[in-house]
């Protein structure tokens, strides 16, 4: 059976659970320390009930929004993830930028790609973000950002919490590297699943595509060399003045941050653990949202992310002050199960829950949402 008979992102993960060597299934799946935050994320939506209305006159749902000037026929975007080539091994970027593409929806693309920043943009003609980290090298990142401009990428998010990659024990205890290294912890893994290992083979290491190493090595191991820790809210300023565009800023928990965020020029505030991969017992994205919102009281667009696997959680964070929300576990399983279709398939469910769940709340559009559909 193939993804196309999922009907939830949970059986995708299934699918992908069974195509992928547990080192790499781990690596998407996973969170750091003892992944209390990463088991946060998710126990923050299913705390919140919805309230609805009847007789609304919902014929037509509107489910459309503006993201840092960009306009998306859905209100989520493709979360940036990293070394995509590693789920898909063939393609990678390029099968999630045509399952997005054929939705219209926003592509967030990371500066790990596996695939050249220029090809991923012309498998993806609409609209797009390109998102960077706090690197040592300041020229390194300018040049990127020539790349990104003549590319056609609309938006920069600039990644702030991850000055050092976090304790991911399940990768540290599966021997897992990127690139994948040949030991004997990882060996077995992968032989236990010969077609993703054919696909491998074929496809051939995944390094990144956009930025040279300086060494051989793991990629995480070079992330705690080459981010730089000693940076402020400056860097920001600087950013800002290089890109010239919409400028997001992800990785945010706290209002004070928030606020010092737009006051360094951010467009938008991207409220982020990480997916619960870098501070473990750091608070559910969700928890955060009402005190962020307040804090800004509309100076910045709000994005979030971090636990959503249906459509009543999109719905969730909307209502609660959220502008968009970005998904990455959820369209990456689709990714690993089917390729394109896989992330097609993504899409496609949540798109199908967010507009049966706007239905059943007696709501037309994203503007109509609000604190009143949502009870703790």
């Amino acid at each position: 059976m193939g993804v196309e008979t999922a009907i939830n992102i949970a059986e995708l993960r299934e699918h992908a659970r069974h195509r992928l060597p547990r080192m790499v299934f781990d690596y998407i799946d996973g969170g750091s320390d003892d992944e209390r935050t990463l088991a946060r994320n998710s126990a923050a939506f299913r705390e919140r009930q919805l309230l609805f209305n009847v007789l609304a006159g919902v014929t037509d749902i509107d489910l459309s929004v503006e993201i840092m000037g960009m306009k998306s026929p859905l209100p989520f975007i493709l979360a940036p993830t990293a070394a995509q080539r590693l789920f898909h091994p063939r393609l990678g970027e390029l099968a999630t930028a045509r399952g997005a593409a054929r939705f219209g929806v926003p592509y967030a693309v990371s500066t790990l790609a596996t695939q050249p920043l220029e090809a991923i943009a012309e498998a993806h003609p609409g609209p797009k973000i390109f998102q960077v980290y706090v690197w040592k090298d300041r020229q390194l990142v300018a040049d990127i950002l020539h790349r990104v401009r003549a590319a056609g990428y609309g938006a920069l998010a600039l990644t702030v919490d991850a000055p050092v990659a976090g304790n991911r024990e399940r990768d540290r205890r599966n021997g897992f590297t990127i690139p994948v290294s040949l030991s004997t912890k990882t060996v077995p893994q992968a032989f236990s699943k010969p077609g993703y290992l054919l696909d491998l083979l074929l496809g051939g290491p995944a390094h990144p595509a956009n930025f040279p190493l300086p060494h051989a090595g793991d990629v995480m191991t070079h992330i705690n060399t080459q981010f730089d820790r000693s940076i402020s809210w400056d860097y920001v300023s600087w950013l800002k003045d290089a890109w010239g565009g919409p400028l997001a800023i992800k990785g945010l928990s706290r209002p004070d941050d928030a606020v010092r965020a737009v006051e360094a020029g951010a467009d938008a505030v991207w409220i982020s653990n990480h997916g619960g991969r870098q501070l473990d017992t750091a608070p559910a994205t969700l928890d955060t949202l009402p005190a962020i919102r307040e804090a800004l009281n509309g100076r910045a667009q709000i994005i979030l992310d971090g636990g959503i696997t249906r459509g009543t959680d999109i719905v969730k964070a909307l209502a609660l002050g959220a502008d968009a929300v970005a998904v990455g576990k959820a369209y990456l399983y689709g990714l690993a199960a089917g390729g394109e279709a896989g992330v097609a398939r993504a899409v496609e469910i949540l798109k199908d829950e967010t507009e049966r769940a706007m239905a059943l709340l007696g709501r037309r559009s994203v503007a109509d949402l609000g604190e009143d559909v949502v009870a703790r």
